[in-house]
C-alpha cells in the first residue's frame, strides 16, 4: 500500500510539472496573439482617425465619408475581444487547476478507503483468531489497529504474542479456546505465522480497494459528472462562440475598411 501511495504521489508531481509547463507556453503564445491584435487595432485606430480629418467636396450620399463615431459592430467586436482574451487567457488555468484537483480527489480518496479496507480486514480477522475476540474482547482489538499498522506483520504478531503471555501464562484461561488452541498445538509457530499472514492479507485487500475507488473515481463517466470540469467545458463553449462572433465582426469591419480605401483612392485621383 505505501508503494502504491508513493507511485501515485510520483505520478501526480510528474503530472503537475507537465501541466505546468504546457500551462506557460499557452500563457505565453496567448500574449504573444493578444499582443499582436492589439497592434492591429491600433493601427487601424490610427488610420480611421487619419480619414476623418480628410475633407471631401462631393456631395454624394452613396460614397460614405470617414466617420469618427464607432458604430455598434465595432463595440460588440471590441467587447468580444475583451472577454476572449480574458477568458482565453484563463481557461489553461482552470483545466489545469481543475485537471490536478480531480486527480489529487481520486488519489486521496482511493487511498483513504483503502485504508479502512485494510483496517477492517485486520480487525475482523484477529478477532476471529483462534477465539482471539472473545478473549480480549473486539475493542480492544479495534483500538489496536490503526492506520500505520494493520499491514505490519511485527507489530500484528507482538499483539498476539502479548495476548498469549497475558491471558494464558500459569494456566490462565484454560478453558478459552485461544489458549486452549495455544496449550495443544503441536507448533507453537503456527499461531504467529497466522497473525503474520493478517497483515498481509489487510494490505492486499486495501491496496485491492484503493486500486477500484481509484479507477471508479478517474472514469470518463466521473469526469463529465464532475462539476469541475463541467464548469471548464462551459468556458469553454463559451470562448468558442465569442471567439467566432469576434472574427465575423473583425472580417465585416476589415471589408468596409477596403471599401472606404478605395473611395479615398478614387478621391485623390
Amino acid at each position: 500500500m505505501q508503494q502504491f501511495h508513493d507511485r501515485t504521489t510520483q505520478r501526480f508531481q510528474e503530472y503537475d510539472e507537465n501541466l505546468k509547463e504546457k500551462r506557460q507556453k499557452c500563457k505565453d503564445t496567448c500574449n504573444k496573439e493578444i499582443q499582436k491584435i492589439i497592434l492591429r487595432d491600433k493601427i487601424e485606430k490610427e488610420l480611421m482617425d487619419k480619414f476623418a480629418t480628410l475633407q471631401t467636396d462631393i456631395q454624394n450620399d452613396a460614397i460614405p465619408t470617414c466617420i469618427c463615431e464607432k458604430s455598434l459592430a465595432d463595440k460588440v467586436e471590441k467587447g468580444c475581444l475583451r472577454c476572449g482574451s480574458i477568458l482565453g487567457a484563463a481557461m489553461p488555468e482552470v483545466g489545469s487547476i481543475g485537471g490536478t484537483v480531480v486527480y489529487a480527489a481520486a488519489v486521496k480518496s482511493a487511498t483513504d478507503l483503502g485504508i479502512k479496507i485494510g483496517i477492517q480486514r485486520a480487525v475482523s480477522d484477529l478477532i476471529g483468531l483462534s477465539g482471539l475476540g472473545k478473549l480480549i474482547g473486539s475493542t480492544k482489538i479495534e483500538n489496536f489497529v490503526t492506520s500505520t499498522n494493520y499491514f505490519n506483520k511485527m507489530d500484528i504478531v507482538n499483539f498476539v504474542q502479548k495476548a498469549k503471555i497475558t491471558m494464558c501464562s500459569d494456566g490462565n484461561n484454560a478453558n478459552k479456546v485461544f489458549c486452549s488452541y495455544v496449550n495443544n498445538s503441536v507448533n507453537p509457530r503456527e499461531l504467529f505465522q497466522r497473525a503474520a499472514r493478517i497483515a498481509g492479507i489487510a494490505q492486499e485487500t486495501g491496496a485491492e480497494a484503493a486500486k477500484a475507488e481509484f479507477t471508479s473515481a478517474t472514469a470518463s463517466t466521473a469526469f463529465l459528472s464532475n462539476p469541475i470540469i463541467l464548469s471548464a467545458i462551459v468556458i469553454a463553449c463559451i470562448v468558442a462562440i465569442l471567439l467566432a462572433i469576434y472574427l465575423i465582426l473583425r472580417y465585416r469591419r476589415k471589408k468596409k475598411m477596403k471599401k472606404k480605401l478605395q473611395y479615398i483612392k478614387l478621391l485623390k485621383e
